[in-house]
């Protein structure tokens, strides 16, 4: 491996079969995950997670927190400050309803995985810390679904703070994969008084690390990565705070990166649009064997 791209061991198989129209794509389920930013004195930093060799999926490749949407976080009774669900509706190209449910899980998924939370006691402010025994409680009975995310914000007081998000950009898992995810990739920065831990039960690390030194590390073989996570690393390297990351969220483009396979002179190309060094070619004769 030239370096750290992760392609699961079935997707030659998969991938034919979908060129000759023998495999038919699952609808993907509704994701969200936070590229969650803070400054350092050599540059911004990008909290990040190693999925644990254990995993079935991607084992040790490096992630952000995400997850996929809870049907109940379109609740209506969660307390939502900063852009309105139409704005959001608008912004991430669905309905007012899914809008909020996307909004809403990556701010869960964060406060799960990272146990970073981007909510606050009224619209201007943000808790300042979120350890101890009674909010571990509460983030292990979010994590079980025992406890919805309107329940929990309910309980506490608190306002989901939307303005603290930044829509970055979305990707959709092929259509040749079993379990699919169309997943929107947020911006946001750590709030002042808080700090991140490992809270996933499937990562065995966590880190800070600048863009620009984690997708060297890919480079080199050293950090395994899927394609949407060294591709979002690579554009917040020109970025030399949180602050101008979010400030330039509003203007990304979200069109949807969904990889592509085609026949083409007796192989399989797979590629995703906008992203070349992620293009990879199959035999397609050929039953078995790794991605070229």
């Amino acid at each position: 491996m030239a370096n750290g791209q992760w392609f699961p061991p079935d997707w030659p198989d998969r991938i034919r079969a979908l060129a000759d129209g023998t495999l038919t794509p699952v609808p993907p389920r509704r994701a969200a995950t936070v590229m969650l930013l803070r400054d350092t004195e050599a540059g911004p930093a990008v909290h990040m997670l190693r999925r644990r060799a254990s995993m079935a999926f991607a084992a040790g490749a490096y992630a952000y927190p995400g997850g996929g949407v809870d049907p109940r976080d379109d609740d209506r009774t969660i307390r939502w400050a900063g852009p309105t669900r139409a704005w959001w509706a608008d912004r991430l190209g669905v309905d007012e309803t899914t809008a909020q449910a996307i909004v809403c899980a990556a701010v869960r998924e964060t406060y799960e995985e990272a146990g970073v939370l981007l909510a606050g006691p009224g619209p201007d402010s943000v808790v300042g810390d979120t350890t101890g025994e009674v909010w571990e409680a509460d983030r292990a009975a979010l994590v079980a679904r025992e406890l919805s995310f309107a329940e929990f914000l309910d309980r506490r007081g608190l306002t989901l703070r939307s303005d603290l998000l930044g829509a970055w950009t979305r990707w959709i898992t092929p259509e040749f994969e079993p379990r699919r995810y169309d997943t929107w990739f947020f911006v946001a920065a750590l709030p002042e008084g808080q700090r991140t831990r490992n809270a996933s039960t499937e990562a065995d690390r966590t880190v800070w690390i600048r863009p620009q030194d984690a997708a060297a590390g890919y480079d080199r073989g050293e950090l395994v990565m899927m394609p949407p996570t060294i591709a979002t690393l690579r554009q917040l390297i020109p970025y030399t705070s949180p602050a101008e990351a979010l400030a330039a969220a509003p203007d990304r483009d979200l069109t949807p990166v969904l990889a592509r396979a085609r026949l083409e002179n007796g192989e399989v190309v797979l590629s995703w649009p906008g992203h070349a060094e992620f293009t990879k070619h199959v035999p397609a004769d050929v039953q078995e064997g790794p991605l070229a």
